[in-house]
């Protein structure tokens, strides 16, 4: 059975970091193509960062361009996204999921994507 798990959110006070953890069971990450998305109450989930089955090319949104950063190690089977100088407007549920790819590059559109995790809350607020 393929599984995502996030792990690693919380409440942390405006300018803190968090390290949340995205860890698959069931299959290997090694095909495929990692993002993570977050969801805001009231808002549509949206792409926050992505990162190729290679490691290599990885998008970032524009609202955590220079503040996020996505890694992954194929050897724990496991993606991370590193936030640094968390904002209120960081807030919300954040999801990893997966799609299979045979190419480079990754994706921030949700629809892409076909496997999900069942998400981590992040809470920014003094």
């Amino acid at each position: 059975q393929l599984q995502l798990v996030e792990s690693g959110g919380g409440l942390v006070q405006p300018g803190g970091s968090l390290r949340l953890s995205c860890a698959a069971s069931g299959f290997t990450l090694d095909y495929y193509a990692i993002g993570w998305f977050r969801q805001a109450p009231g808002k549509e989930r949206e792409g926050v960062s992505c990162i190729s089955r290679s490691g290599g090319p990885r998008n970032y949104a524009d609202s955590v361009k220079g503040r996020f950063t996505i890694s992954r190690d194929n050897a724990k089977n496991t993606v991370y996204l590193q936030m640094n100088s968390l904002k209120p407007e960081d807030t919300g549920v954040y999801y990893c999921a997966a799609v299979p790819t045979y190419g480079s590059g990754c994706s921030v559109s949700v629809p892409r994507y076909d496997y999900w995790g069942q998400g981590t809350q992040v809470t920014v607020s003094s």
